[in-house]
């Protein structure tokens, strides 16, 4: 019996002395934080801008009907490759060469009118001629009879002439003046017939001027009833059939487009860049760019344009068109060609595009989430820090400091301010703050955000125990 009791009795203490050793390191590991550790490393870090868009052709161009009229033949279907200059389909023409001939008819008929004032103008200059050279040959005989008459009258007071002789002198030279009058009179009115006639004639130009311009317009109408290729490329769009009505000129209209033909020699990835990473973009920047409808291929590219029109998200418009002021997030257009374009790629896949907007060699770097920001306020370990601060002290300790926390010897997480540089995947380069092979703070993401200045620690970097299956 005495046995049992000392027994019991050491079983007691026993008990006591571990709940006692229990106790007591419990009590010791009061505000010992649980974290997970890394080291401060050298490395290469490549700054990644990932944006998602759709496969576009460089260029393209929409060929819109010029003409209305029912399409008659389509000559291409989608998926050809066409040449500049080929003919890719048409519409009814009937109505325009009647229109042509019409016009080509009343061009012959002002040539020939035409050409019947220019044989009377020529004509008319040729009798102002013949005019004046009568009216020449006049006025010199006028001139002989005027001085004959002046002799014959000198001669009749000599008395050297008989009185009839000198009439017959006088007669001969009134009737001469009389005939230059006519010559005269002849002339004027041949003049005055053929500036009517070049009238006519230019009347007759202006018209085979004015027809012919009509007869050049008819033509033209003409020749966009046969539909031709501006550039080489690929038809990527045909929506019409034959025997449809085309029109033109008639806005979102799917009778207006004929067909779409793209080139394909240059084809681009048109990506949204978010507005913050926009600022990290620049032209000839290499890039990677994947399309979902071929997985597993990854194609090579550089920035040939960055947007400077924000659009926005949720309506895909320029911000700049919104009536209404927004604080919702936009977008920018980047433009990434291709170098490689593959022969099976279509406009308006799927795609998304990497750009390498930076590139830094054997840099210092820690996992980004190990990088946080503590308030000045929460740095301060003063113990006669006064209780009810002023404005000026309130505003400097909410001032944001960004750092890491580093793990000392003594197993304190001593926080540190840390300058960053580029970003890539998963970690951040430091340039100022750090130095290699220092312990760091990485995790948890709870602990990161609220452990404090100077916490002891206790590090567990074991992988966390997979989630049971159900």
């Amino acid at each position: 019996m005495k046995s049992n009791v000392k027994i019991l009795i050491g079983v007691v203490v026993l008990l006591m002395i571990g709940a006692g050793v229990f106790a007591s390191v419990k009590y010791n590991q009061r505000g010992v934080v649980t974290v997970q550790t890394g080291k401060v490393i050298r490395e290469d870090l490549a700054s990644v801008v990932t944006s998602s868009g759709e496969i576009k052709p460089r260029n393209y161009i929409n060929i819109g009907a010029e003409y209305q009229g029912q399409l008659t033949a389509i000559l291409v279907k989608e998926g050809d490759h066409v040449r500049k200059g080929q003919l890719l389909a048409r519409i009814d023409e009937e109505q325009s060469k009647a229109d042509v001939a019409a016009q080509a008819a009343a061009l012959s008929s002002a040539e020939a009118d035409a050409s019947a004032s220019e044989a009377a103008v020529n004509a008319g200059q040729d009798n102002i001629n013949a005019l004046q050279a009568t009216l020449d040959h006049a006025k010199a005989d006028e001139q002989r009879y005027e001085l004959d008459f002046h002799r014959g009258e000198q001669l009749l007071q000599q008395g050297l002439i008989p009185r009839s002789d000198f009439e017959q002198r006088k007669a001969a030279s009134e009737g001469q003046k009389a005939a230059v009058a006519e010559a005269n009179s002849r002339i004027v009115q041949a003049r005055a017939q053929f500036a009517q006639l070049k009238a006519q004639l230019s009347g007759s130009q202006r018209r085979i001027a004015q027809t012919q311009a009509g007869l050049n317009r008819v033509n033209d109408i003409l020749t966009k009833h046969n539909v031709v290729a501006p550039i080489d490329g690929l038809v990527t769009y045909l929506p019409v059939r034959m025997g449809e009505t085309v029109v033109p000129g008639v806005q979102n209209s799917s009778a207006s487009t004929i067909m779409t033909i793209a080139d394909m020699s240059i084809v681009t990835a048109e990506v949204k860049v978010d507005e913050t990473d926009i600022v990290n973009m620049k032209l000839d920047q290499p890039a990677e760019i994947t399309i979902d409808a071929m997985p597993n291929k990854t194609f090579t590219g550089h920035v040939i344009e960055i947007g400077n029109t924000a659009i926005l998200r949720s309506t895909g418009l320029a911000a700049s068109q919104s009536s209404t002021s927004s604080q919702e997030a936009k977008d920018f257009k980047v433009v990434v060609a291709m170098d490689n374009p593959p022969d099976e790629i279509r406009p308006g896949l799927s795609c998304t595009a990497k750009v390498t907007t930076a590139v830094r060699k054997n840099v210092l770097a820690i996992p980004i989430q190990a990088l946080t920001t503590r308030t000045k306020g929460d740095l301060d370990t003063n113990p006669n820090k006064p209780i009810n601060p002023d404005a000026a002290t309130v505003k400097a300790n909410s001032e944001e400091i960004q750092g890491v926390f580093v793990v000392g010897a003594d197993n304190k997480a001593a926080f540190r301010k840390a300058v960053s540089g580029i970003s890539g995947t998963t970690d951040i380069e430091i340039t100022d703050g750090l130095t290699e092979g220092e312990k760091i703070v990485t995790g948890s993401y709870q602990v990161i955000r609220t452990i404090k200045n100077g916490a002891m620690v206790k590090v567990d970097n074991r992988p966390p125990a997979p989630k049971p299956t159900t």
